[in-house]
């Protein structure tokens, strides 16, 4: 039964019990310690009324009667009413008794120690006599010689200081019940914080409650992330230190240190979202190689009964990747650029085609068959520069697929390759993403700006490794916002049903990751270049293959 206790009630319970054991000690070593106190109080008394007797001369002078208890015996009676001992007995040195409460018990022995008063020594004991227990001191009667003529035995019964001692007994138990209702107190108040606290679960529904907690954060496929009030990581899942580029914790690590927000190494846009505090949904951001997705809101104490402003013990944040889905998105936006330009390219066909079979139909096959021969050449020219400038199908469907929508635009675009132009090791994906961006930002500027409007894509290969250059006849770019523009979020156009400025952050991402470098100059028209190292290519290669 005790398995379904609430914490609340065992406090108590072995609260209650602790208090109970702490007087129940407690009050027997004070009682026995007042009581050896009683009786070294009746002790040290007895030691006076002994001595005052022994100094008497006339127990010397009776010594020598012939009959010492009829000069003693009423002496004796009136130091016991006066001094409140319950019996003064003088004795010879061989333990006559000459004077004793009980006059049947005169002429018989003294019962008790008179070893160390007959040396001359004062001494105290308690032992039983024939009134009982009681604590008695002894003291020797010297003559002027120094011998030893008679001994004074002076003492109390044991309940005698017993009932003494009783008086004090209402005062500490008084004080045993108040440590009891105190302690009791203190427990039932504790109780009722813990039992609000716990929710009125035992331990082993904790225990059970936190194993299956456990379980479940580091094995869900989203990476989780609670921080505290003072910016301090209480916890962060396996695929959160995956995600995030951090180390894993262990089972070792010192929960009651959790490490600093500050001190761990966080993408800016993460470690500034993670510090507000604020609510996010579905927000983009880029840590090193991935692209995530975050969501964050408050940890808020559970709803309770009577509480109205439930307390706030810090954010949690849920991560999700989202790399894959940009890679294909990016894809998905190549096929969409390429069918863009099939259709452009089909509409502008038709229209040929129309002008032809109209110069037939009116007679001029002369003048049909030049212009079918010229606009042949002019299709093959742009297929040959692109194949022979670009040697990957993929990027040259992609910069054939630029043309087409620029040329709709009103934008000329042109292709300048240097060198072997081979891209051969780095990923279709990556230069997709920083070809497909670098391109689409210019065609916008250049179709926004005056004419003419231009577009020069410029592909350098040699041995050091590969160099992309993009220049528009936009209006150029601000040299304060160079920083700036690489940032995600950042953006000179409008808000789109997606949003902006993430385009430029993936090239930034994607030049990181391959270990390139990118710049941007040109105050009339953008230029940006980016050089991507041959050995990247390679390791990028390497790793396709493997």
């Amino acid at each position: 039964m005790i398995h379904r206790w609430s914490i609340a009630r065992r406090l108590f319970v072995a609260n209650l019990l602790i208090v109970l054991a702490f007087i129940a000690i407690v009050g027997t070593a004070t009682y026995v310690d007042a009581r050896d106190r009683s009786y070294e109080e009746a002790g040290r008394r007895m030691t006076g009324v002994a001595a005052a007797v022994a100094a008497n001369p006339l127990v010397l002078q009776a010594a020598d009667a012939a009959d010492p208890s009829s000069l003693l015996q009423p002496y004796a009676l009136a130091v016991m009413a006066g001094s409140g001992a319950d019996f003064v007995t003088i004795m010879a040195p061989d333990r006559t008794r000459w004077t004793h409460p009980r006059n049947e018990e005169l002429g018989r022995p003294y019962i008790g120690s008179i070893e160390a008063p007959l040396r001359g020594e004062i001494f105290t004991e308690v032992t039983a006599g024939t009134l009982g227990p009681s604590v008695r001191t002894v003291v020797p009667v010297k003559d002027a010689a120094g011998k030893v003529r008679a001994l004074v035995a002076a003492g109390v019964t044991v309940r005698t200081v017993d009932v003494a001692l009783s008086g004090r007994l209402p005062a500490l138990l008084a004080l045993g019940a108040a440590l009891l209702v105190g302690g009791s107190l203190a427990s039932l108040l504790l109780g009722r914080y813990l039992r609000r606290v716990t929710r009125g679960w035992g331990p082993e529904q904790l225990a059970q409650l936190f194993a299956y907690y456990e379980s479940v954060l580091h094995s869900v496929r989203e990476g989780l992330i609670l921080i505290d009030t003072k910016g301090r990581v209480v916890m962060y899942n396996d695929q959160a230190a995956d995600l995030l580029g951090l180390e894993p914790r262990g089972s070792d690590d010192d929960p009651s240190r959790p490490p600093l927000l500050a001190d761990l190494p966080l993408a800016p846009s993460l470690k500034a979202l993670f510090e507000s505090g604020r609510t996010a949904l579905d927000e983009i951001h880029l840590t090193g190689p991935r692209i995530v997705v975050v969501n964050q809101g408050p940890a808020v104490e559970p709803v309770s009964p009577g509480v109205r402003r439930p307390a706030v013990f810090g954010t949690v944040a849920t991560i999700r990747d989202r790399t894959e889905i940009e890679s294909l998105g990016s894809e998905l936006e190549t096929m969409r650029t390429l069918s863009d330009a099939l259709r452009a390219q089909t509409h502008e066909h038709a229209n040929r085609l129309h002008t032809m079979v109209s110069l037939l139909e009116l007679g001029r096959t002369r003048e049909a068959l030049d212009f079918a021969t010229k606009d042949l050449e002019l299709s093959q020219q742009l297929t040959d520069e692109m194949v022979s400038s670009v040697d990957e199908p993929v990027l040259s469907a992609l910069i054939m697929g630029k043309a087409a929508e620029a040329n709709e635009r009103g934008v000329k675009l042109t292709l300048a390759a240097e060198g072997s132009a081979s891209v051969t090791g780095l990923a279709v994906q990556d230069l997709v993403t920083i070809l497909g961006n670098l391109l689409d930002n210019a065609i916008d500027a250049a179709a926004d700006g005056a004419g003419p409007k231009s577009v020069q894509l410029t592909v350098e290969s040699d041995s050091e490794g590969l160099d992309i250059t993009v220049e528009d006849s936009g209006p150029g770019v601000d040299p304060a916002a160079v920083e700036d523009i690489f940032r995600q979020g950042f953006s000179t156009k409008a808000a789109g049903p997606f949003g902006r400025g993430i385009g430029l952050a993936l090239v930034r991402q994607a030049v990181q990751r391959l270990d390139g470098t990118m710049t941007i100059t040109g105050a009339h028209g953008a230029r940006f270049h980016v050089f991507l190292p041959a050995l990247a290519a390679g390791t990028d290669k390497e790793e396709q293959v493997l």
